[in-house]
């Protein structure tokens, strides 16, 4: 293909892309509140578990509305991003050898199911504990004048930021597979480091967690260790086939 072609291919796929996200944030709008009702429920179950009026306010007249039409979008983008990926697929396989069209494909479906899996794990695991620990902090952080009037507008924020970070943190071992499979990374360096990658771990789940004890910041380790380690088999499965081709003739197309 020309280098107006590839604009033209690329052109496309980007167009499609773009109806898949719009038709899939049509989608969304009009579930929205079925998942808002969704989105808080684990925030009324903290408010009436500290025996507390379970209800969520909205402090600006458009809050409601906005709050619809942003959840409506994120859903809308989440139903279209195996379309994107697909359209992102026919735009680059012809460039690719036959391994390397294996390895994208396999790449495409772990992103999509690793990143829907942190946001589980952070919706059914991680996201109590933090509720618990906002709504009853404890004898050294409660002020016991104070009731707690939340808006819902910022409970969304709060949900957003803990699972878009739990599904962008169970991408590390696809961000491993990219760096073996370029030969960047290797399991022994992997291996060889995991005690400051274990730091660096803690250092960001200490800043990623919006509470301050060690119980939700475990939460938040835990499985990024785990995934560490993951990632560390991942990279010898890759080493290994890599070193293996690179001493095998080239494959044809």
């Amino acid at each position: 293909m020309t280098f107006f072609e590839h604009l033209s291919e690329l052109r496309k796929r980007i167009i499609y892309s773009l109806y898949a996200i719009g038709i899939g944030a049509f989608i969304g709008v009009y579930l929205s509140k079925y998942i808002v009702t969704w989105i808080n429920r684990p925030m009324l179950k903290a408010l009436a578990d500290a025996h507390l009026d379970p209800k969520l306010i909205y402090t600006h007249p458009a809050g409601n509305l906005n709050l619809v039409l942003t959840v409506g979008v994120y859903f809308g983008m989440v139903l279209a991003s195996p379309i994107v990926l697909y359209q992102l697929w026919l735009f680059v396989a012809p460039a690719l050898y036959k391994h390397e069209r294996g390895a994208i494909t396999g790449f495409m479906f772990s992103t999509v199911f690793l990143f829907l899996a942190g946001i589980s794990f952070g919706y059914f695991v991680t996201l109590p504990y933090v509720l618990h620990f906002l709504v009853t902090p404890g004898p050294l952080f409660m002020v016991h004048d104070l009731t707690p009037m939340i808006s819902v507008n910022e409970y969304f924020d709060l949900i957003l930021l803990i699972l878009l970070g739990m599904g962008l943190m169970f991408e590390l071992p696809v961000l491993i597979f990219f760096l073996s499979l370029f030969g960047i990374v290797t399991p022994k360096f992997l291996w060889k480091n995991a005690r400051y990658a274990i730091l660096i771990i803690s250092v960001v789940a200490a800043i990623v967690t919006p509470t301050p004890d060690a119980t939700t910041m475990l939460v938040f380790m835990v499985p990024m260790i785990g995934l560490y380690f993951l990632g560390i088999a991942v990279s010898a499965v890759v080493t290994r086939r890599r070193e293996r081709r690179i001493g095998a003739p080239a494959e044809a197309r």
